[in-house]
């Protein structure tokens, strides 16, 4: 992964899952990508090739959320103390989804593969006071 050359990045997201923290904190973690991207990392979390892979890319989305949620609260020192429930994953090219509240939102919008992705982080203004 790279972080992305000067401008905006552009992206075409075909792929978005998403995981809820719930606990003390209360966030949403998203990765966007375009199916490309999704392919790419089912193959590779699988070991198998791209056409094995192109049924398993709304699982590898989900595990990929999963695992960086779950990184993401242990860091912090919630660990144990915040619950995961299973991803969320759409797949299509026209959608758009949006979080109700007034979340504070972080973004990162790395280039993988040669292709943009976007990891955001939704969290629920209270516990950032």
């Amino acid at each position: 992964m790279t972080a992305p050359e000067t401008g905006a990045v552009p992206l075409l997201a075909q792929v978005t899952g998403m995981v809820g923290i719930a606990g003390p904190l209360s966030a949403v973690f998203s990765l966007r990508c375009s199916l490309q991207s999704a392919t790419t990392f089912a193959s590779q979390i699988l070991g198998v090739s791209r056409e094995e892979a192109a049924a398993r890319t709304c699982d590898a989305v989900g595990e990929i959320c999963n695992m960086v949620a779950g990184y993401f609260k242990a860091k912090i020192g919630l660990g144990d103390a915040c619950k995961l429930p299973v991803p969320t994953v759409v797949a299509g090219k026209d959608y758009k989804i949006r979080s109700p509240g007034k979340d504070e939102r972080m973004e990162l919008p790395p280039v993988y593969e040669g292709e943009p992705i976007w990891f955001a982080l939704d969290v629920r203004p209270e516990w950032l006071a």
